[in-house]
């Protein structure tokens, strides 16, 4: 009896482990949003992204490790790209480079997010 509780407590701390990075709260559209609203100018009117930019977009390059959150991310970059008019294309493109951040897939409305990895 006291093997089996034994191989049943092992089990369950096995599951906790390897679902424990799993269970953390993913990325949410008004994290991507707060962080990318310094961007605005840059992203209509091009130029240099500000200082408060590139934190944000470095800010949320770092808050979307997993493969779900950049999914996600991507996701809220397209509605957020779509809504607001006057966004230019080639800035929002470059917007990460322009902040020395390499992300996996190009801010575009054309961009297919189940894709990103």
């Amino acid at each position: 009896m006291a093997s089996m509780l034994t191989k049943i407590a092992c089990v369950v701390v096995a599951c906790m482990v390897v679902l424990a990075p799993h269970a953390e709260a993913a990325i949410t559209c008004g994290q991507v949003v707060s962080n990318l609203v310094p961007c605005l100018t840059y992203l209509r009117a091009g130029g240099k992204p500000s200082t408060g930019c590139c934190n944000g977009v470095k800010s949320l390059n770092k808050a979307a490790s997993t493969s779900a959150d950049r999914k996600i991310a991507c996701g809220c970059l397209k509605s957020s790209y779509n809504a607001s008019p006057g966004i230019k294309p080639t800035n929002a493109a470059n917007l990460p480079s322009s902040c020395g951040v390499n992300i996996p897939y190009k801010i575009s409305p054309n961009t297919d997010c189940s894709k990103v990895q």
